[in-house]
């Protein structure tokens, strides 16, 4: 038993496990996810409907968003971006992890009569012929991903842009870096049942990781018949390394906010909003 409460509160090196396909495909959680999605009272899977709102206006605004316009959504989850982006013209893409989200997507394209071509994919993975004038990735994914992968993310999306198209994305800022704090939580049928359908006990332990500002919230589920570890990493970023990250996959920063719904950059700010174009010295 000792080893054990030894293993669970371990503290491991930045990035040393990835565990988000378990997360967005387990049949149970990927179901707690989709109606987190679909709250929109709540920011947890998604943003607030209200927010959600004033994103894609300034989105069709920003962008000039039209029925010219190629979108891919990186991480689309049930279609709430995508949706609406196509509700406004655009030939949209979408590519999310969970199956369980993207046959809601589907389902709601259908009944409102819209065009999305969605794909069940890690987006680390995905391939396309088809170019894109903006692409986005919306709701601080790019933090969950290592160095290495963010700079293959950086790099598809730079092959995927038509010349003149754009990246949209957010991440967690230093502030939110600062605000987070070490804990260690255990608890019966942890999150209201959110990770199995059957008892189970949740151990919680959220480590900071001061030299790379990385927190992990590690999460370790026993259930009688299997115990499962799951690791949910969020880089936080300055500004000065965003930029950094982007320059050094070919993509130039263009403009620097507080959120992808358009509000002016603040020092202040938990988030942090980039618009990046394609590089044309590289």
């Amino acid at each position: 038993m000792f080893e054990k409460l030894e293993e669970i509160n371990s503290r491991p090196l930045p990035f040393q496990y990835y565990t988000a396909e378990e997360l967005w495909t387990d049949e149970h959680t990927s179901a707690q996810m989709l109606s987190y999605h679909l709250n929109g009272d709540i920011d947890l899977s998604s943003r607030n409907t209200e927010f959600i709102e004033r994103s894609v206006e300034w989105i069709v605004s920003q962008f000039n968003i039209s029925s010219d316009s190629s979108i891919a959504d990186f991480g689309c989850g049930p279609g709430l971006y995508a949706s609406r982006l196509a509700q406004h013209g655009a030939r949209v893409t979408g590519i999310d992890f969970s199956r369980r989200s993207i046959e809601y997507a589907r389902e709601l394209a259908r009944n409102e009569g819209l065009k999305i071509d969605y794909t069940v994919a890690n987006y680390l993975d995905f391939e396309s012929d088809s170019r894109f004038d903006l692409i986005i990735m919306i709701f601080c994914d790019f933090c969950a991903l290592s160095p290495d992968q963010r700079k293959t993310m950086l790099h598809k999306f730079r092959k995927l842009l038509t010349p003149g198209g754009y990246v949209l994305l957010d991440v967690n800022s230093l502030n939110a870096f600062d605000a987070r704090e070490e804990i260690a939580i255990y608890e019966k049928n942890q999150l209201n049942g959110f990770w199995s359908p059957d008892t189970y006990y949740g151990f919680l332990n959220t480590f900071k990781y001061d030299d790379v500002k990385v927190v992990l919230d590690k999460y370790t589920i026993v259930e009688e018949s299997r115990t499962r570890t799951v690791y949910n990493w969020l880089q936080h970023f300055s500004t000065e390394e965003l930029t950094k990250e982007f320059i050094e996959s070919g993509l130039a920063v263009d403009m620097l906010l507080s959120d992808v719904a358009g509000s002016p950059y603040s020092e202040e700010s938990k988030e942090i909003a980039v618009i990046a174009k394609k590089a044309v010295n590289m």
